[in-house]
């Protein structure tokens, strides 16, 4: 196997997850479920500041990529 076409391979899939990610911030916000705003994500407002840790946000986006990856790579 030519090591060119698993380079190609890998940059059309880091490619095809650049634009999927781009879509999720354009139509993020017309998601029929709220990604950013799940119950345990942690918002402290203070004043004029703002602190925001999306953590139940990225478990759930870690187990989702988790399994589609284990999808693509299985042998």
């Amino acid at each position: 196997m030519n090591p060119f076409e698993d380079l190609g391979k890998m940059l059309i899939f880091f490619g095809l997850l650049i634009i999927v990610i781009g879509l999720l911030f354009v139509f993020g916000s017309k998601l029929p479920f709220p990604l950013g705003k799940l119950p345990g994500d942690i918002v402290i407002k203070r004043g004029n500041f703002t602190f925001y840790f999306p953590l139940v946000t990225c478990i759930v986006l870690s187990i989702l990529l988790s399994i589609i990856l284990s999808l693509f790579f299985r042998r």
